[in-house]
């Protein structure tokens, strides 16, 4: 039996997308989304799909690219997930290998790896040069039979809306969503400057549910959101939760979050799921507010490139 690594292709997004949900099931991914992603990509993000087939059959894949929306240059990302039945057959080593060879190629001098915090993780992760740096936690909530808050009266000054209601422009939302995602504690610096880009890559996604994601607007301007994804099926994430820097410390975010986990619920999602830097502390207090539990974490691990 022999493995072997190829570029992605687009008959492969069923098998990429069981994977990916196979090896990291507190993320949504579908078939769908991820061939939206490959066809969606930044030219300058040089994002490569890998996948290793063995006698025919997908058996790992990885995401490949550099942040392209970093202040930093040359920042690379390679993120590889196994099928759980397929480990230790070099599919791992390999996809490694390969992505590590592409990224210096396209300019990379430092690589980034999400690694599952499990002992041969991360061994996997030190035997191929990288080093532990920041974690990250993936929490669920079971949504059909938490204990929400209450919904409260609005303060004066606010009123909630959902991201439909900005159909028509979401520019206010896009201003709001990149003043956030600079605060977000992270090893790789993000910037939102290309409105274009955002369209494509958030606002556009096919599991980015604009009537499940809630808006607080204070002032007729944005000034909280709860940003919501769904799989068509049963499961509902938020990606994004926060406030504006001008409205932080009066409960907007949570106003939000309670906000759409209370219409995703009516809505019949019974599961919700979160990931928060483990440095954030305001937002992990907020999940652990709501009864979020953390059902797996994340190490990220760096590699510089001589």
């Amino acid at each position: 039996m022999t493995v072997i690594v190829r570029d992605f292709r687009p008959a492969d997004a069923e098998g990429f997308a069981r994977i990916r949900q196979l090896a990291l099931p507190f993320m949504l991914c579908t078939a769908e989304s991820f061939a939206y992603d490959v066809a969606h990509a930044h030219p300058d993000a040089h994002f490569r799909p890998l996948v290793a087939e063995e006698d025919g059959e997908l058996i790992g894949t990885a995401q490949v690219g550099i942040a392209y929306d970093s202040p930093q240059p040359g920042q690379g990302y390679l993120n590889v997930y196994v099928h759980p039945e397929r480990e230790r057959r070099g599919a791992g080593s390999l996809l490694v290998r390969t992505a590590e060879e592409y990224l210096a190629a396209v300019g990379a001098t430092k690589l980034f790896a999400f690694v599952t915090d499990t002992p041969a993780n991360r061994a996997f992760a030190e035997k191929h040069g990288y080093r532990a740096s920041r974690s990250a936690q993936f929490l669920r909530l079971d949504l059909a039979h938490a204990t929400l808050p209450p919904r409260r009266p609005l303060p004066k000054d606010v009123e909630l809306r959902t991201g439909a209601d900005f159909a028509d422009d979401p520019r206010p939302l896009f201003a709001l969503d990149a003043e956030t995602l600079a605060d977000e504690p992270s090893d790789i610096a993000h910037e939102f400057t290309d409105y274009e880009a955002w369209l494509r890559e958030t606002w556009h996604h096919p599991l980015l549910s604009h009537e499940l994601t809630s808006v607080v607007v204070a002032d007729g301007r944005p000034a909280a959101f709860s940003a919501a994804r769904t799989d068509g099926g049963t499961r509902y994430g938020t990606v994004m939760t926060g406030t504006a820097r001008a409205h932080r410390g009066r409960g907007l975010a949570k106003l939000a979050k309670n906000d759409s986990l209370h219409r995703a619920r009516a809505a019949g999602y019974t599961e919700a799921f979160t990931g928060n830097d483990a440095g954030n502390g305001p937002m992990l207090a907020i999940n652990k507010w709501f009864g979020y539990e953390i059902c797996a974490t994340e190490v990220h691990h760096v590699r510089e490139l001589g």
